[in-house]
């Protein structure tokens, strides 16, 4: 039987090899202050499997079933905090300035939400594109390393104070109130759910995509990169952009130290340089 939460320890040893699993499959940076974290987060696991330390629960990782289990721990370890709306600007340019020039090729708007959570982000650039006079057709892939939070933004169901403060109309437009047993959600209308692919990507190991894309969301995630794994980031992203293409990352991040061909054309917004 599993030892109390409270009665874990993380041994330096122990959070060190952790902190090596995490960096080396998903980038991410585990530094000493967030052995917390990574107690709380992990300790479900350990109860899940019947483990009493931290120690067993590496060797596990170790075992037959390791591969199956990692996936679940960088699910643990993955933050995954976001809204509608996000900073907003970024929707805002999107509509009134990338949009509009895109139309003149008469093609869809190609879009990669590159760490798109549990989905408020897609959703929010697929309602962007769906107010505009007339809305603009698209195809877009969502991806995320956390397959958690990918089958709740595949879901589309949301509690109700994550979306109270939308406007009336667009909850209207693109939400279904939940009733009986549902009570208290709003699910994303179908039609909004089935124009967006989603798929389980690890940024470190982007696959090659048959076509490039016009615009690419990348937010609130490279900040939990070192400046090695932003540059191999940026790299796998600045890949697949189409010349003229442009990319959005958090206003939080920054590509200073990072080297790419982009131009800078507002804050944490990036254009492709045309051939």
């Amino acid at each position: 039987m599993a030892v109390a939460d409270t009665d874990l320890v993380l041994t330096d040893r122990d959070m060190t090899r952790i902190a090596q699993l995490v960096y080396e499959r998903s980038g991410i940076t585990l530094h000493d202050g967030k052995r917390p974290l990574v107690v709380a987060r992990l300790q479900k696991r350990l109860r899940a499997l019947a483990l009493e330390t931290f120690a067993q629960y590496l060797k596990y990782l170790d075992g037959d079933k390791g591969s199956e289990e990692l996936v679940l721990l960088l699910d643990a370890i993955a933050t995954n905090h976001t809204y509608f709306f996000r900073e907003e600007q970024h929707f805002k340019l999107l509509a009134e300035k990338i949009v509009p020039k895109h139309r003149q090729t008469r093609q869809p708007l190609n879009i990669w939400c590159a760490a798109c959570s549990t989905g408020e982000e897609p959703y929010t650039i697929a309602m962007t594109l769906g107010e505009l006079n007339p809305p603009m057709d698209f195809r877009m892939l969502a991806s995320d390393i956390s397959t958690k939070a990918l089958r709740a933004a595949q879901a589309g169901v949301y509690k109700m104070q994550a979306v109270e403060k939308l406007p009336i109309e667009i909850l209207r437009k693109y939400f279904e109130k939940g009733m009986g047993d549902t009570a208290g959600f709003a699910r994303v209308r179908k039609e909004l759910r089935d124009n967006i692919t989603f798929k389980h990507i690890n940024l470190l190991e982007v696959p090659a995509f048959d076509t490039k894309f016009d615009v690419i969301f990348c937010r609130n995630v490279m900040i939990y990169f070192d400046r090695a794994v932003q540059q191999r980031v940026v790299n796998a992203l600045e890949r697949h952009l189409r010349p003229g293409g442009y990319l959005f990352i958090s206003h939080s991040e920054s590509l200073n130290g990072v080297t790419h061909g982009m131009r800078w054309i507002a804050p944490a917004a990036y254009q492709l340089e045309a051939l």
